[in-house]
């Protein structure tokens, strides 16, 4: 196979292409426009110039420690002085799906010794739900995840197992603290590689050899093993804190993998959804396609382990979710087509999914330029609001869960990124990351999720309705209001506030009356007791 020559989609140039196309959703807009990226911009704010402004001391707690989420907080630093904190920003994550890509069609090539043509259907999954969501260390360690398994399999096929063994130690051990997830990742891939390679060595074996390779993977993977000390130390202090909860819940289970593609038009992100699945099943039945045993055998070890994944990890929320496209991502790179499929039958299976590829990168083009043209919108009013303004932000959503997700929902964190104004929309997790909230006088509007507003009380969810959040807003610990899309409130819920500026339905109001308003609240928006006294604390 190795003498054959290559055809169009397995050729460097065309790789090469395919990586640099993949960023073109994220050179128009000056924010990347994934949910959560505006809030980790506040911090890392607060990381580089906490020193210069004294008031951020009085409202965040900031400090190195080893953890394993530290991916983009550590490039900032030496790139930030460079390019400046946003535009820095926006290469890191315009990288996260270029590196997703090349690693899937690196490891295709490592398997099967040429990139099949099924792979290209697995490309957009570059920018799957997770990403959206603007979880960008995880992310970022995915794609290194995704490559150092490559560079696994090139290593152990070119039987460079020694050098490969002292290699990965500091490999794996900067792939932690990038994040966790990653290291967890690289490490079930590693082992069923290395699995199907040692049964292959000892294949001539009558019986116990699946035994033997189990151990023998073990203990080829054992150079990947040294982060557990460092996860014993992170997770063993008592600072740490953050629950586990949420098993099994298949319901959701279910609806990660039909969302693995969300992004703007419900009808479209399904459709694309159920062409990656047409395209496994036609792995199973057309006789002309087969699974390598290798990655088939990987996807299989990462659907167990999100099948076993909790939703919430350490008081993580979304544990399970992430992992849900790139278990979809590995089956589908592990299609292959046998001997028997002509030219013209592998040219056609390229030519559509580098089709379907092309779609998706147009259509996640568009809407990341509409996203871009909202955030131009609403981040007007930063231009009103003074550096060091205590600024309340208060996004509205509603109970029922949108396919098409706002992206502003974190808008407060460039508030803190642009103005070195209060953020309300930071999380405060001790263990979880490096920032945590200690403007005591904000009480329940301290942090995440209080930027969350919506029109009437939500079963299950810890947002509160605008008219109790404006009620007892503490307004002695403010200066400013920030309603952005927020739902329809009553004229006396606003007493005390003058409009300073106006965009459509967003508002910026000063605090002009420290005086709560004199408003009777129905019972019925109120939360539960114990919900009011604490708010959960997400990262």
């Amino acid at each position: 196979m190795q003498g054959h020559k290559l055809h169009w989609w397995q050729t460097r140039w065309f790789v090469v292409a395919v990586v640099i196309a993949t960023m073109i959703p994220l050179l128009w807009p000056d924010i990347p426009p994934l949910v959560d990226l505006p809030g980790h911009m506040g911090r890392y704010r607060v990381q580089l110039d906490g020193a210069a402004y004294p008031w951020l001391a009085d409202w965040y707690d900031f400090r190195w420690q080893m953890i394993g989420n530290l991916g983009v907080d550590l490039l900032i630093e030496p790139l930030a002085p460079i390019f400046g904190l946003e535009l820095a920003v926006k290469l890191i994550v315009m990288a996260i799906p270029a590196l997703i890509v090349s690693g899937l069609l690196w490891i295709a090539r490592e398997v099967h010794g040429r990139i099949p043509a099924t792979a290209l259907f697995a490309l957009p999954l570059a920018y799957s739900y997770p990403f959206q969501f603007g979880f960008v260390n995880f992310a970022l360690s995915m794609a290194l995840a995704l490559n150092l398994f490559a560079l696994w399999l090139r290593m152990g096929r070119l039987g460079s197992v020694r050098l490969r063994a002292v290699l990965f130690v500091p490999l794996s051990c900067a792939l932690w603290i990038c994040h966790t997830f990653g290291w967890g990742v690289l490490g079930i891939l590693a082992f069923s590689a290395e699995m199907i390679r040692q049964h292959d060595l000892r294949k001539d074996r009558k019986s116990g050899h699946w035994l033997e390779s189990w151990v023998r993977a073990g203990i080829g993977c054992l150079p990947l093993a040294l982060p557990f000390a460092m996860m014993v130390l992170w997770r063993s202090g008592d600072h740490v804190t953050g629950n586990t909860m949420d098993w099994f819940n298949w319901r959701a289970k279910v609806g990660w993998v039909i969302m693995v593609l969300r992004d703007r038009w419900m009808a479209f992100d399904l459709a694309s959804v159920t062409v990656l699945f047409v395209i496994l099943l036609k792995g199973v039945r057309d006789d002309r396609v087969e699974y390598s045993r290798n990655l088939l055998l990987s996807a299989l070890f990462l659907t167990a382990i999100y099948l076993l994944l909790p939703r919430i990890v350490f008081g993580s929320a979304y544990a399970d979710m992430r992992l849900a496209p790139f278990a979809l991502a590995i089956a589908l790179i592990a299609l292959r087509p046998k001997r028997g499929l002509s030219f013209r039958g592998a040219s056609t299976l390229a030519a559509l999914g580098l089709a379907f590829f092309g779609v998706r990168l147009a259509a996640t083009t568009v809407s990341y330029w509409q996203f871009d043209r909202d955030y131009d919108r609403a981040l007007t009013a930063l231009d009103h609001v003074p550096r060091g303004a205590r600024l309340l932000t208060m996004v509205g959503r509603t109970c029922q869960d949108a396919w098409l997700y706002s992206r502003l929902e974190h808008a407060a964190g460039l508030a803190l990124e642009r103005r070195i104004a209060y953020a309300n929309d930071q999380w405060s997790m001790a263990g979880g990351q490096l920032l945590t909230v200690r403007y005591t006088p904000a009480g329940r509007f301290a942090h995440d999720p209080s930027q969350l507003v919506t029109d009437r009380r939500c079963r299950g969810e810890w947002w509160r309705p605008l008219r109790v959040s404006l009620a007892y807003l503490p307004r002695q610990a403010f200066d400013y209001v920030l309603l952005i899309n927020p739902p329809p409130v009553g004229a006396e819920f606003l007493t005390g506030l003058t409009p300073i500026w106006r965009s459509g339905d967003d508002v910026l109001y000063r605090i002009d009356d420290r005086t709560p308003p004199a408003v009777t609240l129905d019972p019925s928006l109120l939360p539960p007791r114990r919900v009011a006294i604490r708010l959960p604390r997400f990262s």
